[in-house]
């Protein structure tokens, strides 16, 4: 099969869904198909892509020419889109994160592990050019062992669509933790490959979103109406992960709070670290030596602007149908680890105290990037 024997259907037809459609198509995909419950939706996307539509994703996930299936929807149908297209025959492309509860992904992951075909999950910003470099600088030893990752994804004032899906716990299954805060979580399991956790502590916060006059200078959610809307989720969390091996992650997630906004990223290791901020293009390493004099050695590295996450992602699920082999990047068994941390976080939240993670069903299998 080539790339342009792929027939794709994107079900959920708003912004994310045209991203990733535009994406595949320049890619060299068919896109061929698409799902939403609003009509105007629809009809968007049949004219921007030639595309047949449906109202539901029963009859895209069947369509002959439909092999590969994205889906963008809220959070508490990735589920059933989802497996429903495995079942099908159809390769998958969901986007993140995996489900909206612990028990929703553990009943995809199952899924996905009776499956013949492709299921990959929408982390895109393991592929941009600053996390690929890192990768490629950790591959040649230049940090020495991973101790350490800080991981930032902070806003100011930035809660999305307030009453909308994101705030609506039904359909989201919490608030910024998983919907910004799941990537910087992954991405500091991803930097670390994804070790074994020993415990997790978290706080997760409800502050800002429930308060009458909310402040929005940047007109970031300017539908808001805190009567009128329905807001019970975390808009700001903070956590500590501390893994068997005695590496340790530190995250803070906000959709407002009173800082500047940070989407900075740091690892630390024995012989360097590494800065940069998420999904971005450029990455500073952070080393010391004793050449000459005691000195830091700060290196700037700029990486390619066109090497963006969307795309990178995007073409990797293409070439992975392509193929026909198994994923070897986002995949669900690390999909379902990074949502074992949530749940954990909230649990902790809950009660107060720190957690332990329980063995996943279905195993994770440990990638050999790192040699």
């Amino acid at each position: 099969m080539s790339r342009a024997g792929v027939g794709i259907g994107i079900v959920g037809l708003g912004g994310m869904g045209h991203l990733h459609a535009r994406s595949l198509e320049d890619l060299g995909a068919s896109v061929v198909a698409g799902a939403d419950l609003v009509p105007d939706q629809r009809d968007r996307f049949a004219d921007e892509f030639a595309a047949r539509t449906y109202e539901t994703h029963e009859g895209l996930v069947v369509d002959d020419d439909v092999d590969a299936v994205v889906v963008t929807t809220p959070n508490r149908f990735h589920e059933p889109i989802t497996v429903d297209a495995l079942e099908a025959g159809c390769h998958v492309l969901v986007e993140k994160p995996l489900a909206h509860t612990l028990e929703s992904a553990e009943r995809v992951a199952a899924a996905a592990a009776r499956s013949d075909t492709v299921c990959m999950v929408g982390f895109h910003n393991r592929h941009a050019a600053s996390m690929a470099m890192f990768d490629e600088q950790h591959a040649r030893g230049r940090f020495g062992d991973l101790t350490h990752v800080e991981a930032n994804y902070v806003r100011r004032r930035g809660v999305p669509g307030p009453g909308s899906w994101f705030t609506d716990p039904d359909l989201a299954g919490g608030g910024a933790l998983l919907d910004i805060g799941v990537h910087a979580l992954d991405l500091a399991l991803y930097a670390l490959d994804f070790p074994e956790i020993a415990e997790v502590s978290g706080v997760t916060r409800t502050t800002f979103g429930t308060r009458e006059e909310y402040a929005d200078p940047d007109g970031f959610g300017d539908n808001w109406n805190a009567e009128a809307e329905t807001y019970e989720v975390d808009d700001s969390v903070s956590a500590f992960i501390r893994c068997a091996d005695g590496q340790t992650i530190s995250l803070e997630a906000a959709w407002a709070t009173n800082r500047d906004e940070s989407m900075d990223f740091r690892v630390r290791g024995t012989e360097a670290g590494a800065r940069f901020d998420i999904g971005d293009t450029n990455m500073t390493i952070l080393e010391a030596g004793t050449a000459g004099c005691d000195h830091y050695a700060d290196v700037d590295l700029g990486g390619d602007p066109s090497l963006t996450g969307h795309r990178t992602q995007d073409e990797a699920f293409l070439e992975t149908v392509v193929a026909g082999t198994g994923a070897e990047t986002n995949t669900v068994e690390e999909a379902l680890t990074v949502q074992r941390v949530i749940d954990a976080i909230y649990r902790s939240s809950d009660l107060g105290h720190s957690v332990a993670i329980e063995e996943p069903e279905v195993p994770v299998e440990r990638r050999a990037r790192i040699k």
